[in-house]
């Protein structure tokens, strides 16, 4: 029974050293893993930004430019075509945001325009027969009114391009300043998510690629008081060294796109730095023909609707390049070279969010993440060698070789880990010994049944694996959710969450009965112990189902309560949900915190909330959201960070965070949607599993957490962020582990006692599960405890929450859960597959 065919043990072997080999790298410094042979792994896993600074700054392309840019260019393009086609008369020629619309005044004109405007009409992308996804323009006619209004094919494709071109932009620009393994990715329908560590700001990052960058050459045909009445085709613009207003040519003699190189360089009669560009040779010849025929003239160099230099011209540059002067220093003009040799953006791009986190804060980060995350995983493998003896030490190496297996498969994935990920580890190191304990608290069972050695082992494995399967599936699917709904951090989290729940289960079902199989066939043992320490004595019995009218009114009266709470006091909404600024600072000594606040307080942006944050060095500030757009949003930060540092001269800025109220609103509709689709995919699962009963009962014990969690939330005044919607749906991963194997008992006894009153089969099954519940709780707490006194401050909050969940999550499991199978009178006709067999019948039906 209890034998391994050879070729199992050779993948189930395999697979923990190939795992493990992926895990290697992350030991080994940068230099060590580059020299490896190229067939060995090489990736260790990222760190994220806020374990080793860096900017992350989220940002909307404005689309909208591009189509009224391209609207308008249609309207030429109908002007151009009616005329080629001899309609002379119409009138109201109009481009809206999706269309342009014309009204022939000749009827005999009509149906010669809508003929001509028919072939402003091809197929999206140039497919062939039509296009595969449509025509670019919908011609509709009323009356004698044409209208060419743009299709979805066409939207997409423009929206498409349009953030392709913007990803590519952007990425030039930021490789050009030679930063490191930034992230540079689309998210959503127009965003773009840029993450690049090792910077020192976000406003670094934002002035790479926060502009445009169109450059274009004007002739100059006025100055000063002759530019005071610009004629047809002409436009205004300020100089940007003298303050005179330029008339200008609003037709460009060349554009940005006619340059084929941009460096920093030196103007050699002034030294200054300059910026030098060389045109390709279309470009050339068009510049050396301007500059011929307008010697000792002013031409404009404009960039992004600026003028940024104004030369004269002194004699014809033929060469086809010259260089830009404009009180440039040489990080300015570097810049500016950067951008211009990357390519103008196609569209402007506004910042939702921004976030900067200092590379000192990182590492104490690290540091305290190392420490806590060594102490909880030590004090885990402590506690399981001490409850259970030899059986622990096969946990424990299993747990060894279950963290390796994170870390390889994150590696593997190239996944990036950050703070809240290490608590998701953490949780996974506290969580990975319940299959184990599952599996162990079986055994024991058996053996008190007077099974030998073997017998109770295969017995106990074989009787845990459904326990095992319904839990860890249910956590399963509040991770894929999770990872579904949330972005950045909480999304590292639900990947850990994830890849921790697949490698425990691995290694509990599999590795541990590996090596306890190999030790049976070794040892041979004639008795066996499982467990040292009894949490709960053998012959213990509580009658649950006795008191569940008070643990009942206790519970209504505390859910009743912590509604009452939130609606009252409301929660302490942290930056990610309500928009506004935040900065933590570190003072050179013990920050008076009435100075801070009144500095601050003194640039006017409206409720200033100022706080201790950790020592009492640390500062954290919170700024309102103001009415203003993303750069000066960044303005504020920075008014906010020059503040602090000019009332306490030596203050560090650690960290910097800036949220719009468009990206606010979002994340707390995602992170609600998140617990919903989380629960309503739980209901089904253990509805198709089980029965309606257990589902619903299932989830109005997960409310009763849930509600209990926020409620003291509200009471206790803990910021409510991101990182609690995550802590939320690990409460409710974990309360749903909890409860599932407490109804999997319950089914198991349901087909087992046909006559047994149901209050006492309830309890019969709380009761047999009341040992793995302790001990799988007192696991993760020992694990939680240990992130929440040692691990970094930022991340308090969210382990506060899991010690809370964990606490309310066994309470219910134990006291609310069973109670509810009770309450609505669970059904007790179930056939019993087992039954089914004995009596010589196959699952299929068939005869034996």
């Amino acid at each position: 029974m209890l034998q391994i065919p050879l070729l199992n043990r050779i993948l189930i072997i395999g697979a923990c050293v190939l795992g493990l080999a992926f895990a290697v790298p992350n030991l080994l410094g940068q230099e060590t893993r580059n020299s490896l042979p190229t067939w060995l792994p090489h990736q260790a896993v990222n760190l994220g930004l806020d374990l080793r600074g860096g900017a992350h700054l989220l940002v909307e392309v404005e689309i909208e430019e591009v189509f009224a840019e391209r609207m308008q260019n249609l309207r030429g393009e109908v002007v151009q075509t009616l005329r080629e086609a001899n309609v002379r008369r119409y009138s109201r020629l109009a481009a809206t945001d999706r269309s342009v619309s014309v009204e022939i005044t000749n009827p005999e004109d009509v149906e010669v325009a809508r003929a001509a405007l028919q072939n402003l009409i091809v197929p999206v992308g140039g497919g062939l027969g039509g296009g595969f996804g449509g025509n670019n323009f919908d011609l509709l006619q009323e009356g004698q009114r044409l209208s060419l209004t743009i299709t979805e094919a066409a939207e997409r494709q423009i929206t498409d391009r349009t953030i392709a071109q913007s990803l590519e932009i952007i990425r030039r620009r930021i490789d050009e300043a030679g930063t490191r393994e930034p992230t540079i990715q689309r998210q959503g329908e127009d965003r773009i998510l840029v993450q690049v560590p090792g910077v020192g700001s976000a406003e670094e990052v934002l002035s790479l690629i926060g502009r445009t960058a169109r450059l274009s050459f004007h002739n100059v045909v006025g100055i000063g008081s002759d530019a005071a009445n610009p004629g047809p085709g002409q436009f205004i613009l300020r100089d940007a060294d003298t303050g005179e207003p330029l008339l200008l040519e609003r037709r460009a003699i060349l554009s940005g796109e006619n340059l084929t190189d941009s460096s920093l360089g030196f103007d050699p009669d002034s030294g200054l730095p300059v910026v030098n560009f060389s045109f390709d040779t279309a470009g050339a010849r068009i510049f050396g023909q301007h500059t011929a025929a307008n010697v000792g003239n002013l031409f404009a160099i404009v960039l992004d609707g600026e003028i940024i230099s104004a030369p004269r011209i002194r004699s014809p540059i033929l060469g086809g390049s010259g260089f830009i002067e404009g009180n440039f220093t040489v990080e300015s003009a570097t810049e500016l070279a950067i951008l211009l040799r990357s390519g103008a953006l196609p569209a402007s791009i506004s910042v939702l969010e921004q976030r900067t986190v200092g590379p000192d804060l990182g590492a104490d980060s690290i540091a305290a993440g190392e420490l806590a995350s060594g102490l909880a995983f030590a004090l885990v493998l402590v506690f399981m060698g001490v409850v259970y003896r030899l059986f622990g030490i096969f946990a424990i190496c299993a747990l060894l070789i279950n963290v390796g297996l994170i870390f390889g498969l994150l590696s593997a994935i190239g996944a990036t880990l950050t703070l809240p990920g290490i608590a998701g580890i953490v949780l996974t190191i506290g969580m990975a010994v319940d299959a184990n304990v599952l599996v162990f608290e079986r055994i024991r069972e058996e053996l008190k049944r007077a099974k030998n050695p073997s017998q109770a082992v295969d017995k106990g494995y074989r009787e845990a694996f459904s326990a095992i399967l319904d839990a860890n599936i249910t956590t399963f699917i509040a991770a894929v959710i999770l990872f579904a709904v949330g972005s950045g951090p909480v999304k590292g989290f639900a990947v850990t969450l994830g890849i921790g729940i697949l490698t425990s289960v691995f290694t509990a079902v599999f590795l541990t009965r590996l090596m306890i199989v190999t030790w049976l066939g070794r040892a041979r043992p004639k008795t066996l112990q499982v467990e040292r320490v009894a949490l709960v004595g053998r012959e213990f019995h509580f009658p649950f189902m006795k008191f569940r009218r008070i643990f009942a009114g206790l519970s209504v009266a505390s859910v009743v309560g912590a509604v009452a709470l939130t609606a009252m006091l409301g929660l302490n909404f942290g930056i990610d949900f309500r928009g506004g600024t935040m900065i933590e600072a570190r003072t050179p000594a013990a920050a008076n915190l009435s100075e801070v606040r009144e500095s601050v307080t003194a640039l006017g942006l409206g409720d200033v909330a100022v706080q201790s944050f950790g020592s009492d060095r640390d500062v954290l500030v919170r700024v309102e959201e103001q009415e203003l757009t993303g750069d000066e949003r960044m303005d504020v930060a920075q008014q906010v960070g020059d503040a602090l540092q000019e009332a306490i001269p030596g203050t560090e800025i650690r960290r910097v965070e800036v949220v719009g109220p468009k990206v606010s609103g979002e994340l707390l509709q995602a992170g609600v949607l998140a617990i919903v689709l989380a629960v309503g995919a739980v209901l089904i699962y253990i509805w198709l599993r089980f029965e309606w009963q257990f589902g619903v009962g299932a989830v109005v014990a997960l409310v009763h957490d849930v509600g209990l969690t926020i409620g003291v939330f509200a009471l206790l005044g803990i910021e409510f962020n991101l990182a609690i919607i995550a802590a939320l749906l690990t409460i409710v991963g974990y309360s749903l582990n909890d409860t599932v194997v407490v109804y999997d008992r319950v089914r198991e006894n349901l087909r087992k006692y046909k006559k047994m009153e149901l209050s006492d089969l309830l309890d019969v099954s709380v009761n047999e599960t009341l040992s793995r519940t302790l001990m799988t709780s007192l696991t993760t707490l020992v694990a939680l405890l240990g992130l929440f006194f040692l691990g970094p401050e930022v991340i308090q909050g969210f382990t506060f929450a899991m010690i809370w969940g964990v606490l309310i999550g066994t309470y219910s499991s134990i006291f609310i859960a069973g109670a509810l199978l009770l309450a609505m009178n669970v059904k007790r006709d179930w056939s019993d597959p087992g039954e089914v067999q004995k009596a010589g019948v196959r699952f299929d039906g068939a005869q034996v």
